[in-house]
């Protein structure tokens, strides 16, 4: 489908053997102009008025406040957009290019065109279930930043990240990672974003575990009642107390039981590890494009965790 590569988060094309032609002088970016064509290109200075200094091998570029985003001209959008935009590539469509007295030439761009574009072919087609690719921009402890393409973001919650609970976005995410995502609602051009739904069922993540098995796994909380560790971004258990374990330790645990009837996975702590944790990579359990609805839980089990997208 044309959208996937003509609407890349923001940094996907910079590289491009297709992007640096264009760029690469005055005549590449007038071709690009006459098609319409969405390029990208590395900010190297936000002016004290918060317009936009882009690079070329051959000179500058110019992208005004108003066009650096959309929501800027409305005052929707806040200046710190553009700020943080400096050192990292950004897309625009090239609106014109002057030639100065000196014989320089200074072209015109507009980030805002491009994202308008992308809201017009891309957002307003997309609906819920629909699962499109992201990159992780920003961090919170409320949740994850995404651009879901030309610099247009959302927000990934952090109770819909994995089902596995997570003290912060930065044990399953690092900042500029690729990921997929899952559209739950819309407002307009806004997205409300889901992301645990793609690693997977109780039943899909045991399947590669066994009763009697030792495996690593990551501490994520410590109740009255015991410990919780996840051994998978979408699969935790419950083990008995130890006095010598906190939040984001990496243990050893010995499976003791699967009982799938409860999703209830029970551990044995058999050692720790000084280190602390790192966020682990993680696998997703389908490549479809739309999903419809998701059940996490085993037929067999009274509770009901279930995603439905309408």
């Amino acid at each position: 489908m044309e959208y996937r590569t003509k609407f890349k988060p923001e940094g996907c094309l910079f590289k491009t053997t297709e992007n640096q032609r264009y760029i690469s002088s005055v005549q590449g970016l007038k071709e690009a102009m006459e098609s319409g064509r969405i390029l990208e290109a590395r900010v190297s200075l936000c002016t004290g008025d918060h317009d936009l200094i882009v690079d070329f091998p051959w000179g500058k570029g110019m992208i005004p406040r108003e066009e650096g985003a959309l929501g800027i001209r409305e005052g929707i959008t806040r200046d710190i957009a553009l700020i943080s935009r400096v050192n990292k590539p950004v897309c625009f469509k090239v609106i014109r290019l002057k030639e100065e007295k000196n014989g320089a030439v200074t072209a015109w761009l507009s980030r805002r065109a491009a994202q308008e574009e992308f809201a017009v072919e891309r957002l307003s087609q997309l609906k819920p279930g629909d699962v499109i690719e992201a990159k992780v921009t920003h961090l919170e402890q409320f949740g994850a930043f995404v651009d879901v393409g030309c610099g247009v973001a959302s927000m990934i919650p952090i109770d819909a990240i994995s089902v596995s609970r997570i003290s912060h976005p930065s044990d399953r995410f690092v900042l500029g990672q690729m990921i997929r995502t899952i559209v739950k609602a819309k407002d307009g051009t806004r997205l409300y974003l889901t992301h645990k739904e793609l690693l997977g069922t109780w039943e899909e993540n045991i399947e590669s575990f066994h009763v009697g098995e030792t495996v690593s796994g990551i501490v994520r909380s410590v109740e009255s009642y015991g410990i919780f560790v996840e051994i998978a971004p979408n699969l935790a258990g419950l083990a008995e107390l130890r006095s010598d374990v906190f939040p984001g330790q990496n243990v050893s645990v010995y499976i003791k039981a699967l009982i799938p009837e409860k999703m209830k996975v029970k551990l044995v702590i058999v050692d720790t590890c000084e280190d602390g944790s790192e966020s682990r990579g993680f696998t997703y359990f389908t490549d479809a494009d739309h999903i419809s609805t998701w059940s996490y839980s085993p037929k067999c089990c009274r509770r009901e965790i279930i995603s439905v997208f309408e």
